[in-house]
């Protein structure tokens, strides 16, 4: 594994946990770390300038989070995202996002949560043009608004769990599949469903927009 000149060099500010923490994640997230990298304490912790107890607390939380696994003897690797998890992944998502939308329907001020989601659908719009990376973050920003207007935090958290395999979902898609998957026309058709009000609706919407994006980021 080639680090000497990523972004895994180096960790000087604030937390070295938590810099470590966000390195790592986005260094698999965006595939600079490849599916079923071994990850080498060594190697990891002199690169990053780091002790080997740091790492391995930033390497467990990324186990937590779903992004690392661990094999034989305790060996780490990058977790390598199969055709059925990524559909389990986006089934769970289905799961949350319905009952985040159907509890947004019981909000007395529902016209000012939808214009949120709306501006978030806007701002992927904007960013049409700009690196896969933004535009993942735009389009998880969305989803998470929408768990985040239910005002149950239980649901956001668990979202949020989910939140590090669904960036790996979208990059082991590639770049043509993942930016099908950012459809903007698709996401302002959900907020109309949700602005329905019909609860039925509701449901199946979200169903099917989980269904097109796994099978377009599924490996044919």
């Amino acid at each position: 594994m080639a680090i000497a000149d990523s972004s895994l060099v180096g960790l000087r500010k604030k937390s070295l946990r938590e810099q470590a923490l966000i390195a790592l994640r986005r260094a698999i997230t965006t595939g600079e770390l490849g599916q079923g990298t071994h990850l080498v304490e060594t190697e990891l912790s002199a690169s990053m300038q780091i002790s080997r107890g740091t790492l391995r607390e930033a390497l467990r939380q990324l186990e937590q989070e779903g992004l690392v696994s661990a094999g034989e003897r305790g060996r780490l690797s990058v977790r390598h995202l199969d055709n059925k998890e990524i559909q389990d992944i986006f089934a769970v998502r289905a799961s949350l996002e319905t009952l985040a939308a159907i509890t947004l329907l019981q909000r007395d001020d529902l016209d000012s949560a939808l214009a949120q989601l709306r501006a978030a659908v806007s701002r992927m719009d904007d960013l049409s043009g700009n690196d896969i990376e933004e535009r993942i973050e735009a389009d998880l920003e969305f989803h998470r608004t929408l768990c985040r207007l239910s005002e149950n935090d239980t649901l956001l958290h668990s979202w949020e769990q989910l939140e590090g395999s669904i960036r790996m979902s979208i990059m082991f898609g590639g770049f043509e599949r993942g930016v099908k998957n950012m459809d903007v026309a698709r996401h302002f058709k959900l907020v109309d469903t949700i602005e329905s009000g019909d609860s039925a609706a509701v449901n199946t919407e979200i169903a099917e927009h989980m269904r097109i994006a796994a099978e377009t980021l599924m490996t044919p």
